[in-house]
C-alpha cells in the first residue's frame, strides 16, 4: 500500500481533516523519513518530536532512538496516535497532547542528558518556536527541521540580507541546509516547496547541559537592542537605535564608527559578530 493510500484511509477512518491554516500537510515519500533519520542521528538520543501528524516518522524515530516525546496539539491527530501507539506497542514512544509552547521540557527530560528535536514544523509556529527553544535555558543539542524553502533560506542568510529571524537562530546556533524537499511529497500537496534544515547548538553556552541566568541576562539585553534595529528595515541603523534607545544621533553615529561600521548601515547588513560588538561599545559606553 503506498503511503499517500494509508494516510488518505487513516484520515477517513479518524474523520481527520488537514487544515491548511495549522500547516497539516503530511509526508508521504519514505525515502525523505529515511533521510530525516539519517541526517538527524538520533540513535541512542533523547528525541522531542513537534507536531507528529500521523505518527510515520514517530515509529521512525522511536525504531532508533532511546526516547521519543511526541508533542500533537490537534486533539484528533492525537487520539490516533494513542491508538496506534498501542496497536505497535512502542514503549519508548510518548504522545503529549499539547501546545508545544506550552510544553515544559523539564518535565520530560533531564539536563543530565541532552534532547534533540525533530519536526515537520508548520510555518505558523516556525519563528515562535525557535526563539522559544534556542533561548531556552535548557535548550536542545540540535534541531532537524522540515520548513517552507524559504525560511529556511532566511535562517541561513548572511549579510546584507540578515533578518531578525536569521540573528535569532544565529545567535545561539549553527545552522545549515541539508536538502529541498518538492511540494509533492506532501499530501495535502502545499503551495511551495520544502527544505530540511540541521541547527546545531553552540554548546559553549551551556553547563551540565543548561544555560546559567548571568547569560540568559545578557541574551535579553542584545536581543532587545536587535529588535530595535530591525524594527523599520528602511531606515538605517542610526535612526533606528537613536529612536529606540533615545539616545541622540550623533552619539549612536560614534558607536558605530568604533564598532567598525558604516554610518549608512541598516540591519540586515550587520553579522552576528556585528551586534554583539555593537551591543558591547553602547552599554558599555552609554
Amino acid at each position: 500500500m503506498s503511503l499517500l493510500k494509508k494516510t488518505k484511509d487513516i484520515c477517513r477512518l479518524y474523520n481527520i481533516y488537514p487544515q491548511k491554516t495549522k500547516g497539516q500537510n503530511f509526508l508521504i515519500n519514505e525515502n525523505v523519513y529515511q533521510d530525516i533519520i539519517n541526517f538527524s542521528k538520533i540513535e541512542d538520543c533523547q528525541v522531542l518530536e513537534v507536531g507528529p501528524g500521523l505518527g510515520f516518522l514517530s515509529f521512525y524515530l522511536s525504531g532508533k532512538a532511546k526516547k521519543v516525546v511526541a508533542v500533537e496539539m490537534d486533539d484528533n491527530l492525537a487520539k490516533y496516535l494513542q491508538t496506534a501507539k498501542l496497536t505497535k506497542d512502542e514503549k519508548n514512544l510518548e504522545i503529549v497532547n499539547q501546545d508545544i509552547l506550552k510544553f515544559n521540557v523539564f518535565d520530560y527530560f533531564s539536563p543530565e542528558k541532552s534532547y534533540k528535536v525533530v519536526a515537520n514544523l508548520p510555518y505558523n509556529i516556525t519563528s515562535i518556536f525557535l526563539r522559544t527553544y534556542l533561548s531556552h535555558p535548557f535548550p536542545p543539542q540540535s534541531l532537524f527541521l522540515m520548513l517552507q524553502k524559504e525560511v529556511a533560506e532566511r535562517i541561513i542568510a548572511q549579510p546584507p540580507n540578515m533578518s531578525l529571524l536569521a540573528f535569532s537562530v544565529q545567535y545561539f546556533a549553527q545552522a545549515k541546509i541539508i536538502k529541498t524537499i518538492k511540494a509533492d511529497n506532501f499530501w495535502p500537496q502545499p503551495e511551495v516547496d520544502s527544505a530540511l534544515i540541521s541547527i546545531e547548538y553552540k554548546t559553549k553556552r551551556l553547563k551540565n547541559g543548561l544555560v546559567d541566568k548571568e547569560r540568559l541576562e545578557e541574551d535579553k539585553k542584545i536581543f532587545k537592542l536587535v529588535k530595535i534595529g530591525f524594527s523599520a528595515k528602511r531606515k538605517m541603523l542610526k535612526n533606528n537605535l537613536s529612536a529606540g534607545l533615545n539616545i541622540k544621533e550623533d552619539i549612536i553615529r560614534n558607536y558605530l564608527i568604533k564598532s567598525n561600521l558604516k554610518e549608512d548601515c541598516r540591519a540586515q547588513n550587520l553579522s552576528v559578530n556585528d551586534w554583539k560588538n555593537l551591543n558591547s561599545i553602547i552599554f558599555g559606553l552609554n
